[in-house]
C-alpha cells in the first residue's frame, strides 16, 4: 500500500476500534475523514498532505500518539498531525482561552497542514450548521478567528471554507435562537454536588505529575550513542535526556539510537510536551493522549518524565477510583432526585432488585448501614437514570446509546481498578474522558457560583 492508502487504513482503523462516531448522525467518524481527504485530494495529490488529512484527528480522539504517527508514516506525515493537534490543556481555562491557544498553534503551522486544517473546518462547519443551531453561533466564531490565520494554506480551499461559512453564518442568522456564550458549551455537570466539592479539589490538586515522574538520566550532546545505549540498557531505560550547555534541550529514546553522537538522534521537545510538577494528573493524560512520553519540571529544569505505563501507579489508580466513587455518589444523587420515594423500583429487573437486597442484607449483617439504591450495581443506576429524558441534556450527552457506553466503559473501569488489572490497555479512552470531565467541573466551581443553578433539572 502506498502511504495516503496505509493512512486510511491506520486512522479508520484507530477510530473504529473505539467504536467513535460523528455526534449528531452517529455515522462512523470515518465519514468525516474520508470527506476532508476528498478536499484535500482536490487541491494537491502530495502522499504526506493526503496522509495527514487521514490521520489529523488520530492523535486526539484515539489511543494512537505523535510518537505511533511518526513509526508508521515517518517524520514528515508526524509534523503535519502535530500542527493540526491541540495543544491546550483542560486546565489552560475555559473553552474561550483553550480555543485561543490552538489558534496561536495552527498559525505557527506549515502551509500543508492549514490547508488540511481549512479542509476540517469546511466539513465541521456544515455538519454543525445543519444540526445544531445553538452551538453553531459559537463555532462560527470560532471558524472566523482561525480563517484569519489560515491565509498560507490552500487558496482554493480557503475560499471554498470562507464560501461554506458565508453560507452558514447566512443561514443561522435567519434562525431565532436564543443568545450563546462560550460557557454555555462547557460541561455543566458536576460530580459529588455542592456538599462534596471539597472532593473535587482533592482529586484534581492533591495529585501532582511529580507524584508519577520518574528522574530523567541526562548525557552530554556528544556523548556517543553507544555509551548512551550501554547506560540505558544497563538501567532498562527507555528515555533519557540531552544536555546543551549544561541544561536539558532534548531527549533520546533507547529504540532511536542511531550512530555518532547522542545529539544527532536527539528529539526535541514539543508544544505542550513539558509541564511543571504540580502540575495536575489531567494534564499529564492530557499530553499522554499527544505523545508517547510527556516530562517534568524542576527549579524551571526538565527533571522527570512520565510515560503511559505511570498510569499503573498506585497513586493514579487511587485518583481514578475516587473520581468513579464521586461519580457514583452523584449518580445516586440524581437518581433519588428523578425518582423519589423509592419510585426507581418498578425500572430495575426482579433478579437485579433481589441482588441489591441480598447484598444490602449482608451489609446490614455486618452493621453497615446502606440503602438499596446504594447497593444496586453501576450499571443499574444508569439504566434507571436513563428512563429519565432529560438526563441526557443534564449530563451533555447526545443519545441513550452513548450515555449505555460511558456506564459501561465506568464499570469496567472500576473492576479493572479493583482487581488490580492493567488499566492503560483495556480502559484508555475512558480515563481520558473521566479526566476531561472532571477538570471541567473543577474549572466550573472555581469560576462560575452560579453554575450549580444551571445543573439542577428544571
Amino acid at each position: 500500500m502506498d502511504l495516503t492508502e496505509r493512512a486510511r487504513h491506520f486512522a479508520v482503523e484507530a477510530h473504529q476500534r473505539i467504536d467513535h462516531r460523528r455526534k449528531y448522525t452517529s455515522q462512523p467518524y470515518s465519514v468525516h475523514l474520508a470527506n476532508v481527504a476528498r478536499l484535500v485530494a482536490s487541491v494537491t495529490d502530495d502522499p504526506a498532505t493526503l496522509a495527514a488529512a487521514w490521520l489529523h484527528d488520530v492523535v486526539e480522539d484515539t489511543p494512537a500518539t505523535l510518537y505511533d504517527v511518526e513509526k508508521e508514516f515517518g517524520q514528515d506525515v508526524a509534523t503535519l498531525v502535530a500542527a493540526l493537534t491541540d495543544v491546550s490543556k483542560p486546565s489552560d481555562g475555559n473553552r474561550a482561552v483553550r480555543k485561543a491557544i490552538d489558534r496561536a498553534h495552527i498559525a505557527k503551522a506549515p502551509p500543508r497542514a492549514k490547508t488540511v486544517k481549512l479542509a476540517d473546518l469546511t466539513d465541521n462547519c456544515l455538519d454543525i450548521c445543519k444540526n445544531d443551531v445553538r452551538f453553531a453561533k459559537v463555532y462560527l466564531d470560532e471558524m472566523a478567528a482561525l480563517l484569519e490565520v489560515l491565509g498560507e494554506g490552500d487558496a482554493g480551499l480557503y475560499e471554498q471554507a470562507q464560501a461554506t461559512y458565508d453560507k452558514c453564518a447566512r443561514k443561522i442568522a435567519k434562525v431565532r435562537a436564543p443568545a450563546t456564550d462560550h460557557s454555555e458549551f462547557e460541561p455543566v455537570f458536576s460530580f459529588g454536588g455542592e456538599d462534596n466539592s471539597h472532593l473535587i479539589r482533592m482529586f484534581t490538586e492533591a495529585f501532582t505529575a511529580r507524584d508519577i515522574a520518574e528522574p530523567l538520566r541526562s548525557f552530554d550532546a556528544n556523548t556517543s550513542c553507544g555509551a548512551v545505549s550501554s547506560v540505558m540498557d544497563e538501567l532498562s531505560l527507555n528515555v533519557a535526556g540531552v544536555r546543551e550547555r549544561g541544561a536539558v534541550t532534548g531527549y533520546v529514546r533507547r529504540d532511536g539510537l542511531g550512530d555518532g553522537s547522542c545529539v544527532q538522534s536527539v528529539r526535541r521537545f514539543r508544544d505542550g510536551q513539558v509541564i511543571a510538577g504540580d502540575a495536575t494528573l489531567t494534564d499529564v493524560i492530557h499530553i499522554l493522549t499527544l505523545h508517547q512520553t510527556g516530562f517534568v519540571t524542576a527549579l524551571g529544569e526538565v527533571a522527570g518524565y512520565f510515560s503511559r505505563e505511570d498510569i499503573n501507579k498506585p497513586v493514579v489508580r487511587m485518583w481514578l477510583f475516587g473520581i468513579v466513587t464521586i461519580i457514583e455518589m452523584e449518580l445516586i444523587q440524581l437518581v433519588e432526585d428523578f425518582f423519589p420515594d423509592d419510585s426507581w423500583h418498578s425500572l430495575v429487573s426482579e433478579s437485579r432488585l433481589a441482588k441489591a437486597q441480598a447484598i444490602q442484607q449482608e451489609r446490614l449483617r455486618r452493621n453497615q448501614h446502606s440503602s438499596l439504591l446504594q447497593c444496586l450495581q453501576l450499571s443499574d443506576k444508569g439504566q434507571i437514570l436513563l428512563q429519565e429524558p432529560r438526563v441526557l441534556e443534564l449530563l451533555d450527552l447526545d443519545s441513550k446509546r452513548t450515555a449505555k457506553k460511558l456506564v459501561r466503559e465506568l464499570e469496567s473501569l472500576r473492576n479493572n481498578l479493583a482487581h488490580a488489572q492493567d488499566v492503560v490497555t483495556y480502559d484508555w479512552p475512558p480515563i481520558v474522558r473521566l479526566a476531561y470531565r472532571i477538570e471541567g467541573t473543577r474549572s466550573i466551581k472555581s469560576s462560575d457560583p452560579r453554575a450549580r443553578r444551571r445543573q439542577k433539572k428544571t
